[in-house]
């Protein structure tokens, strides 16, 4: 079986071009620590990159130096950021110098990573919100860790000071999630089969418990304007959540294996997973049909032998901010990114044992991180997005499928808006 179907030629898929790698340091760290990088994440801001190094340690760069380092000037011609911070605990703004590397000891083995900043005007669901310990201003930046223990530990970014520790999960938090409207509302996703809200704003006091996985969560997701959370895991269904209610809206059927990885398009329209039965699946989360498929191996498997152990596990999928652009990271030593006009990869790179990627908050870079500890960075694809897909990405922000398939226009160009085109 190949990697790509006969129609294309390997030699004339383009080559992603490498700009650098972080390396983890030799250092005699315990050794009953694993060394997996299993979760990198960009700061909402841009303003700082982090990723699970291994043996208990989480690092934080400054961006924009890490990204000097690599390309030898900064992509924007800028100069150095000024931050200014607000002490967690309500005191006044103090103004600090530029974002400055640091590391975390969490204490356990780090497997989810995910960064949140406040939006003072979203108030916390609590009535009593006179009685909270924590003040976050609107320049606070948040990093959650998802440990082996079952806990999260939430860190200050700028201080690397611990300033809650959430306990209610029985075993490994796989994964992390913040609501992208500034909330600071925290899903966590469980081996203990569940996934749980927690509310910073309010002390970091649990939500509410989301059950009907039947094994371990692997991931979760939040669309765009945090109104539905997709979550996957070990099974072939992907659910999703309506977070206003916190009711299961539905279950999509498509994937032969475990779901391991997910997240929505920029404006919602689309979500990806990506499963260990060799494809990414596009879908339309609004009506639950799928859209595109991309497939990692040729000739497409069987179920069955797409639900065993084949050489070709999806690890880890991700959307660029430019809606067109989607990377997957796979066991077959491979880097592949996609547009979704096009049903094989616009360009490849290679990469030994990937576990996870994410793009930037620009979405010009990807990251990637592998079991030795390392992270490894790509220049996405350059390509100048049409007229088109910028004013159906603006719509689609602020209407749902069902929305546009009423619009009295051509059939067309609803099935443009629709993506049902792909």
């Amino acid at each position: 079986m190949a990697s790509f179907p006969n129609s294309v030629n390997e030699n004339e898929i383009g080559k992603a071009k490498f700009i650098g790698e972080l390396l983890v340091p030799v250092a005699p760290f315990d050794q009953k620590s694993g060394r997996e990088t299993w979760t990198v994440a960009f700061a909402p801001d841009g303003s700082y990159f982090a990723w699970s190094q291994g043996h208990r340690i989480v690092t934080l760069v400054p961006w924009s130096k890490c990204l000097k380092n690599f390309v030898g000037e900064c992509s924007n011609g800028a100069g150095p950021q000024r931050l200014s911070r607000q002490n967690s605990e309500g005191g006044t703004v103090v103004p600090v110098g530029e974002p400055r590397e640091h590391t975390i000891d969490c204490g356990d083995v780090v497997w989810g990573l995910a960064f949140g900043s406040s939006v003072p005007e979203k108030q916390s669901r609590c009535v009593n919100i006179e009685w909270h310990r924590f003040k976050f201003g609107q320049d606070q930046l948040l990093l959650a860790t998802g440990l082996n223990n079952g806990r999260v530990k939430i860190w200050d970014v700028y201080t690397g000071k611990l300033l809650l520790n959430l306990m209610d999960h029985t075993d490994i938090v796989r994964d992390l999630t913040f609501a992208p409207d500034g909330s600071l509302m925290l899903v966590s996703a469980s081996r203990d089969k569940t996934l749980r809200v927690w509310d910073l704003k309010d002390d970091g006091n649990m939500v509410k418990v989301l059950r009907g996985h039947q094994n371990w969560v692997y991931c979760s997701a939040f669309s765009p304007d945090s109104s539905v959370l997709c979550s996957v895991g070990a099974s072939k269904s992907v659910f999703l959540w309506d977070m206003d209610k916190y009711s299961l809206i539905r279950k999509l059927e498509g994937h032969h294996n475990d779901v391991v990885s997910c997240e929505f398009s920029p404006d919602g329209a689309l979500l990806a997973t990506a499963s260990y039965d060799t494809r990414v699946i596009i879908w339309d989360p609004h009506v639950g049909t799928v859209l595109l498929e991309l497939v990692h191996l040729f000739p497409p498997p069987s179920p069955i032998f797409a639900g065993g152990a084949n050489d070709r596990w999806v690890r880890s999928v991700a959307f660029c901010h430019d809606g067109r652009h989607i990377a997957s990271i796979t066991d077959d030593r491979m880097v592949r990114f996609w547009t979704i006009d096009e049903k094989s990869p616009k360009a490849i790179a290679p990469l030994t044992n990937g576990l996870c990627c994410a793009f930037s908050t620009d979405g010009s870079v990807l990251a990637a991180g592998s079991r030795d500890g390392s992270v490894h960075f790509w220049a996405c694809p350059k390509s100048i997005a049409s007229l088109q897909h910028l004013c159906r990405m603006a719509l689609r922000r602020v209407m749902s499928t069902q929305q546009v398939q009423t619009l009295p226009i051509p059939p067309r160009i609803r099935s443009y808006l629709s993506y049902q085109d792909l």
